[in-house]
């Protein structure tokens, strides 16, 4: 899946049929953050992508391997 991170947050919130307040619910994120980092304004730190993983129960490299890294 080498999508874009907000991309790819996104399909997988998607395929798990959740709306953005139950994810932030879930991962104790705000739901304006979630928004930022779905629309690709923002890019969450490694604490937030693990757990955003873990509130949707998959991988955290599903997430990461979307990430661009600047070098």
């Amino acid at each position: 899946m080498n999508q874009k991170f907000h991309t790819q947050l996104r399909l997988l919130r998607e395929e798990q049929r959740m709306t953005l307040d139950e994810l932030a619910l879930k991962a104790r994120i705000g739901k304006g953050k979630l928004e930022q980092y779905e629309a690709g304004t923002e890019v969450p730190s490694v604490p937030t992508i693990l757990k955003l993983s873990n509130a949707l129960e998959v991988p955290a490299s599903n997430l990461l391997d979307g990430l661009q890294i600047n070098q």
